[in-house]
C-alpha cells in the first residue's frame, strides 16, 4: 500500500472510485451501508459553498475601482452573457443524444409533490439573506453579493474589510483543500454502494450522460470558445488553442481553475503583446477579468447542469419545451454555487428524485476534471475578447454567427450520438417480467380459486358475517378485472397486488382461508348482500353513488387523480389552468364518478368518452382520444404494462380518491371489527410497507438482487437481510422494454 502517497490527488480519485466499483461488485448488496459515507462527504462539500460565494463575490467586486467597474463591467459582462447563452443554446440540443429505449416506472412519490414555483420575488430577491443562507436559495444569495460588492466600491475606508474577506476566503478555501483530501474516501464509499446496490441497467444508463457530456464538451472547448476569439479578433484558432493548452491542461491536472488564473494573465498579455494590442487600459483588462471572471460561473459549470436534463431523461419526465427558459435562468444564477449546491435544488425544483445526485457524484469523478479545463478556456475567451473590445477591435456581429454554426453543430452532434448510443449501447426493457411475475412478500393462507361461490343460507345472512366467516373457516373475497396493481393474477396464475397482501394478512388474523373470484361491476352489489363474497378488493373508490349499493371500510389509502398519456403529449398535460383552456381535448374516462367531477368542476371544455376498461386505450385503439383520466398510483402500473405511455399529476391538481374495500350493507359488526384492524395495520406500518411493495415498486427492486462476485461466482450463500442495506439505489427508477411480442396481455389473460 506504500504506493498509495505517491499517487497525485487526481490519482488518489480514481484509484478510490476503481476500488469502490470493485468492492461493490464483489460484495454486492453486503456493502449498501457505506452510503452513509457517501452522504457524509456529500454534505462536507456543501459546508463552504455558500459562505465563500458570499466572500468571493464581495471581495472580488469591491476590489474595483469606480473607472474600471464602469469601463470594463459593461463589456465583460455583456460577453460573459453572451457565452452562457451560446453554452445554454448548445446544451439544448443534448436530449437529442438520449436514447430512444422504452421504459416505465413504478409510481412515484415527485408526481403528487408541489414543484418549487418560478418565484423570482423569492428565487431573486433576497429580503432576509439569512433565510436564503439557510434555505440554500442560490440566486438569492448570489444578488446579495453581488449589491454589497458593488456598493463596496464606494466606500473609501474597506482596506481593513477587503483584508479580512481575503483572509476568510483563504481558511474556507482551507477548508476545501480538507475536504477535498478526503474525496478518496467518499468517492469510494459513493461508488462501492452504488456498485453494489444499482441494477446494471442504470450504470449503462450512466454511460449515456458521460459520452453524451463529452460530446457537448467537445464543441464548446475545441470549436465554440477558441472560434469566438479567432472570428471577431485578430487572432488566430491556432495561437488561441496553443495559448489555451497549458492553462487547460494544468486546470485538468490540479482540479480548479483558481491556480491558472497568474498563468492565464501572464500567456495572454504576451499573445495580444505579439499582435500589437497593448497598453495600460488592455493591461488593466486582463489582470480585473482574470480574476473576475473566475467568481461568475464559467462554460465548464453551467454545462454540470445538463445533468437535469440527463436526469428528467433518465426519470421518464423529460423537460417539455416550456420548461427549458426557466431551466435557463434558474440554472445560470444557481451556477453560481458548486454543483453540490445547485443541481440537488434544481432536482427539487423540476420534481425529480434528488437521490440521483449520487449518480452525478459518480460522474463527476470524469466530467469535473473535463469541466475544470473548460473553465480554464472560458477565462482565456473572456480575457481575449474583453482586452480586443477596450481597444476597440471586437467585432460583435461574427460573434454571433459563430454560436448560431455552434447550434447548428450541436444539432447535428447530439442527433449522430442519439444513433450510436442507441444501436451501440445494450439496453433491454424488463419492466412488464419484472411485474407480472412479483409475487405476495409475507406468508401466504391457503387460497382457492373460484368462478363463482353458492349465496348464504337465509338464517346465516341474518347472523353477524364474522362468525358465519370464522365457523365456515373461509374469507370469501372477490376482486375486479383491470386493478392493477391491486388486484390481478400474476404470470404463475395467482391473485396478487396491494389488496390481496393485505387480505392474506387479514385471514392470517383471524385463521381462515381465503376463497377468491373475480366479479363484474353489475354483479357486486347483489353478491355482497347475498353472501356469495365477504369483502371486495381491487383500489376501490369511495363514492356516494357506491355507498347506495354497498357499505364501505374506512379508507386505507388515497389515490391521486391523473392522466395516462402518450409520452409526446407531456407538455399539453403539464398545467390545469392550460388543460382548462383547452377546447380540444378528448378524455377517456373509466369511472363515470371520475367523468361527472371532471367535466362539471374540472375541465368544462373537455370531451369525455366513458370506457368500461383503459385496454382499448393503451392497445392504440382509440387513436382520437389524447388521455385517460385515471388514478396516477394505477395509471403508473399500467404503463408497465404498456410502456409508450406515461402518467403525470398536471400542476396545481390536487383531486384525492379515498380507496376502501366494500362490505355486505347493514352489518355494522363486520364494517365496525374491519375498521379497527385497518387502523392497526396502518398504525403498525403494515399498510405503508405494502404500498412501498406494490404501488412505489421498493420492495421489488430490493428482491431483485444484485449481483455480487462472492455469492454468485464464489457461491456464498445470500443474506436474508442484505436488502435493508438498499439505501445506495440512487433513488433510479426501475426502467426496464416492452412486453412481449403477442403476449395478450398475460398479466390476466389466465382470468
Amino acid at each position: 500500500m506504500r504506493f498509495i502517497p505517491r499517487l497525485s490527488a487526481f490519482g488518489k480519485v480514481v484509484a478510490g472510485l476503481a476500488l469502490g466499483i470493485v468492492t461493490g461488485l464483489f460484495f454486492g448488496e453486503r456493502v449498501g451501508f457505506l452510503s452513509v459515507g457517501g452522504d457524509i462527504y456529500i454534505k462536507l462539500l456543501q459546508m463552504t459553498v455558500l459562505p465563500y460565494i458570499l466572500v468571493s463575490l464581495i471581495g472580488g467586486l469591491g476590489r474595483l475601482d469606480a473607472t474600471m467597474a464602469r469601463r470594463i463591467g459593461s463589456i465583460s459582462g455583456l460577453l460573459i452573457l453572451f457565452i452562457w447563452g451560446t453554452t445554454l443554446v448548445v446544451m439544448t440540443f443534448i436530449p437529442l443524444a438520449y436514447p430512444e429505449w422504452t421504459s416505465a416506472t413504478f409510481f412515484s412519490t415527485s408526481l403528487v409533490g408541489e414543484a418549487a414555483l418560478f418565484d423570482p420575488m423569492t428565487l431573486y430577491l433576497p429580503a432576509n439573506p439569512f433565510y436564503s443562507l439557510a434555505n440554500t436559495i442560490v440566486p438569492a444569495v448570489v444578488v446579495f453579493a453581488v449589491c454589497v460588492g458593488l456598493a463596496l466600491i464606494a466606500v473609501p475606508e474597506k482596506a481593513g474589510l477587503l483584508r479580512g474577506l481575503d483572509n476568510l476566503g483563504q481558511a474556507l478555501m482551507k477548508i476545501a483543500s480538507f475536504v477535498a483530501r478526503l474525496a478518496p474516501l467518499g468517492i469510494f464509499a459513493i461508488s462501492a454502494a452504488a456498485a453494489g446496490t444499482l441494477r446494471l441497467e442504470e450504470l449503462g444508463r450512466l454511460q449515456v450522460y458521460l459520452w453524451t457530456y463529452l460530446g457537448a464538451w467537445s464543441l464548446l472547448t475545441l470549436f465554440t470558445l477558441p472560434a469566438l476569439v479567432a472570428w471577431a479578433t485578430p487572432l488566430s484558432y491556432r495561437e488561441v488553442l496553443r495559448l489555451a493548452r497549458l492553462p487547460m491542461l494544468t486546470a485538468f491536472a490540479v482540479g480548479t481553475v483558481l491556480v491558472v488564473i497568474p498563468m492565464i494573465v501572464e500567456r495572454c498579455m504576451a499573445l495580444l503583446e505579439n499582435k500589437d494590442i497593448e497598453g495600460d487600459e488592455v493591461e488593466s483588462t486582463v489582470e480585473v477579468l482574470a480574476p473576475t471572471a473566475y467568481s461568475f460561473p464559467s462554460a465548464g459549470t453551467l454545462l454540470g447542469l445538463a445533468f437535469i436534463l440527463f436526469a428528467a431523461w433518465f426519470s421518464g419526465s423529460s423537460l417539455t419545451p416550456a420548461q427549458y427558459p426557466t431551466f435557463s435562468v434558474v440554472g445560470a444564477l444557481s451556477a453560481f454555487g458548486t454543483m453540490a449546491v445547485a443541481l440537488p435544488f434544481m432536482l427539487d425544483f423540476f420534481r425529480l428524485p434528488t437521490d440521483l445526485f449520487q449518480l452525478y457524484l459518480l460522474g463527476s469523478v470524469i466530467t469535473a476534471r473535463f469541466a475544470t479545463a473548460l473553465a480554464a478556456m472560458h477565462g482565456v475567451t473572456i480575457c481575449l475578447l474583453g482586452s480586443v473590445a477596450i481597444a476597440g477591435g471586437l467585432k460583435w456581429p461574427r460573434m454571433f454567427q459563430v454560436a448560431g454554426l455552434s447550434a447548428a453543430l450541436a444539432c447535428g452532434l447530439m442527433l449522430a450520438l442519439g444513433f450510436v448510443q442507441t444501436h451501440l449501447i445494450p439496453y433491454e426493457y424488463t419492466g412488464y417480467q419484472s411485474f407480472v411475475t412479483m409475487e405476495l412478500r409475507g406468508p401466504a393462507v391457503d387460497v382457492k380459486h373460484h368462478d363463482t361461490l353458492p349465496a348464504l343460507s337465509e338464517a346465516d345472512r341474518e347472523r353477524p358475517r364474522m362468525d358465519v366467516i370464522r365457523e365456515r373457516g373461509v374469507l370469501r373475497v372477490g376482486y375486479l378485472s383491470d386493478r392493477l396493481p391491486y388486484a390481478f393474477r400474476n404470470e404463475a396464475g395467482a391473485v396478487v397486488g396491494f389488496d390481496m397482501e393485505l387480505m392474506h394478512a387479514l385471514a392470517r388474523q383471524i385463521d381462515v382461508s381465503l376463497s377468491v373470484v373475480r366479479l363484474d361491476w353489475k354483479d357486486v352489489g347483489p353478491a355482497l348482500a347475498s353472501g356469495r363474497i365477504d369483502l371486495l378488493v381491487g383500489g376501490i373508490v369511495v363514492t356516494a353513488k357506491r355507498a347506495e349499493r354497498f357499505a364501505f371500510s374506512r379508507s386505507y389509502v388515497d389515490q391521486t387523480l391523473g392522466f395516462v398519456i402518450r409520452d409526446h403529449d407531456r407538455d399539453r398535460f403539464a398545467d390545469t389552468e392550460r388543460m382548462r383552456r383547452a377546447t380540444d381535448l378528448t378524455i377517456a374516462v373509466p369511472l363515470v364518478t371520475y367523468e361527472q367531477g371532471a367535466r362539471h368542476e374540472w375541465l368544462p371544455n373537455a370531451e369525455f368518452v366513458h370506457i368500461d376498461s383503459p385496454r382499448p386505450f393503451l392497445r392504440g385503439e382509440m387513436p382520437n382520444v389524447d388521455a385517460l383520466a385515471f388514478s396516477a398510483e394505477t395509471g403508473a402500473a399500467w404503463t408497465l404494462v404498456y410502456p409508450k405511455f406515461s402518467v403525470i399529476v398536471p400542476r396545481g391538481s390536487n383531486m384525492k380518491l379515498p380507496v376502501a374495500f366494500g362490505l355486505p350493507p347493514d352489518d355494522w359488526s363486520m364494517k365496525s371489527f374491519l375498521d379497527t384492524w385497518l387502523e392497526l395495520a396502518t398504525k403498525s406500518g403494515l399498510v405503508d410497507s405494502v404500498f412501498r411493495r406494490w404501488i412505489l415498486g421498493e420492495d421489488e427492486r430490493r428482491h431483485q438482487r444484485r449481483w455480487s462476485i462472492l455469492e454468485d461466482v464464489i457461491g456464498l450463500e445470500p443474506r436474508d437481510n442484505v436488502q435493508a442495506e438498499d439505501s445506495g439505489n440512487a433513488g433510479a427508477p426501475a426502467e426496464s422494454k416492452g412486453p412481449p411480442k403477442n403476449s395478450n396481455d398475460s398479466e390476466e389473460s389466465k382470468e
